[in-house]
């Protein structure tokens, strides 16, 4: 796999002989950028994966419409199909302004179609520290975990690049883990640490499978998150469990974490499909 991974790096940054940048993106004007091998899907060489993906989408909105005094408090990401690897374009626009309330749509489009559509909900900020609170807990401490062999069960470039760190494992479908990665998300260019905290929140149905994914697969079509608290660090924390109906349909559902303690939830809805067998 690793060759083949190698060999499909042209679709993600040009020129094989050309080295892969720090980055999981390149810009490339206003609204256009470039995937990198880190951005690689785990389903098929020629993809994106989700996470990187959402966390440009959250990156174009936070810096297209900079409102400080607002925070990110949920966003729904719609994938309408194959995130192309290569040259994609993201576009943003403010369909809901308010001075309290506001939502913003961003739109990830690739090979003329799109492929993703986000709706971000920001608030206006205040202070309510003396009423916050809530049973969250926390999890343990990033480096008093061992590292979890998340890439023995995926391939990707975005899985390779990726720091995976075990929490807890409690069996097929049940378990947690810290996230992170080395590199930015534009190459050049600062992100807002929520961005880059939802960069990683995708991995959640690949942390904690129910079922060998060579034997059947279990995308999931969308990707929402509730966020209560604005994360912070470098990490991003997921307390995991995937759930298989009997009719097709799955959903992985995580508790959010940064090193500080919860911050929200999020969800995703699968499609759970058996591959067909090798006499068809």
């Amino acid at each position: 796999m690793a060759d083949s991974i190698m060999t499909s790096a042209t679709e993600h940054i040009g020129a094989q002989s050309e080295p892969v940048p720090d980055s999981y993106y390149v810009r490339l004007d206003a609204t256009r950028f470039h995937s990198t091998l880190h951005s690689q899907g785990a389903w098929n060489d020629h993809e994106q994966h989700m996470a990187p993906a959402s966390g440009l989408l959250v990156h174009a909105v936070q810096r297209n419409h900079p409102r400080p005094e607002m925070a990110l408090s949920q966003v729904t990401f719609e994938i309408l199909g194959i995130i192309p690897g290569g040259e994609v374009e993201v576009t943003t626009e403010v369909i809901r302004p308010g001075r309290t309330i506001e939502l913003i749509e961003a739109t990830m489009s690739g090979n003329g179609r799109p492929a993703i559509r986000a709706f971000v909900w920001r608030l206006l900020t205040g202070d309510t520290a003396e009423v916050a609170g809530g049973d969250g807990g926390a999890l343990p401490a990033p480096h008093e975990c061992p590292p979890a062999a998340v890439s023995s069960v995926w391939d990707g470039g975005f899985i390779h690049s990726t720091e995976f760190r075990s929490v807890a494992d409690r069996g097929p479908g049940n378990g947690a883990v810290w996230v992170r990665g080395p590199y930015t998300l534009v190459d050049g260019e600062d992100s807002e640490p929520v961005a880059r905290f939802l960069a990683f929140v995708d991995t959640a149905n690949g942390i904690a499978v129910r079922q060998d994914p060579r034997e059947y697969m279990f995308p999931n079509v969308d990707l929402t998150v509730h966020l209560f608290r604005q994360p912070a660090g470098g990490w991003t924390g997921l307390d995991t469990r995937v759930h298989f109906g009997p009719d097709g349909v799955g959903l992985t559902a995580s508790d959010l974490f940064d090193e500080q303690g919860l911050v929200g939830r999020a969800a995703q809805i699968l499609t759970v499909r058996k591959f067909p067998s090798p006499e068809g």
